[in-house]
């Protein structure tokens, strides 16, 4: 039996990818955090996903949930928040609601897998965001945080890569998910003509990226762009 571990679970990519850990055999624990709204459709859409409300921004509570864990062999930590003001907007209030969830989230997370992840050879897999990599108006906050996630990623590969370990990271492009659910529909097209494929991306395309660096025992380390070609 493998287990399992998705923070932000409860809708978008954290929803998605819950439930393709489940078709393939995964045994899943999913975190969620403020809306109880979400958790209930997640609950009845994936009876079979142990849901768990915790916040990834507090280390105890990420503790608690991986302590009620029989194992661990994979940890994908999705859980984010996003944040849109210029940089002279940015109150302290809000600069650490985004570094909190969107990196010591991350942090905390793997602090406390890693025991349970080693015992099995397992895997993390990190959410990013292509604003890490090249940045984004209006989001320098966000993107720093992702570009953290991107940094931890590449270092924590190389500490648990004796251990069997390995660590990569997914980085996402614009993702029809609910984060991106305030751009108006004109903004949208803006958007989608800006993208070689044309289109935004679904929760299901990154939930199969996640599937195949968890799975795939020889890729560590690597951070993989899922944005129809947005970088190019």
């Amino acid at each position: 039996m493998k287990y399992a571990l998705v923070t932000g679970g409860a809708r978008g990519i954290g929803l998605a990818t819950a439930k393709l850990l489940s078709e393939h055999g995964y045994t899943v624990t999913a975190t969620y955090c403020h809306s109880e709204e979400d958790a209930a459709r997640a609950k009845d859409l994936l009876p079979e996903v142990n849901f768990l409300r915790a916040d990834c921004a507090k280390e105890g509570e990420v503790k608690e949930v991986l302590e009620e864990m029989p194992a661990l062999d994979l940890l994908v930590a999705n859980a984010g928040v996003d944040g849109f003001a210029q940089v002279q907007d940015v109150s302290e209030e809000e600069y650490r609601r985004i570094m909190d969830t969107n990196f010591g989230g991350v942090l905390f997370c793997c602090k406390h897998a890693v025991k349970k992840l080693i015992a099995r050879c397992g895997a993390i897999v990190t959410i990013a965001s292509i604003f890490g990599e090249r940045g984004g108006s209006c989001e320098s906050v966000y993107s720093a945080s992702k570009g953290a996630v991107i940094a931890f990623t590449k270092a924590l590969a190389k500490e648990l890569a004796p251990s069997c370990v390995t660590v990569n990271c997914v980085s996402p492009g614009a993702v029809d998910t609910a984060m991106n659910a305030r751009l108006k529909e004109r903004e949208k097209r803006e958007l989608e003509s800006e993208i070689p494929l044309g289109r935004m991306g679904t929760a299901e395309e990154v939930a199969a990226a996640i599937l195949f660096l968890a799975e795939n025992r020889y890729i560590t380390g690597q951070i993989l762009g899922i944005n129809g070609g947005w970088d190019l």
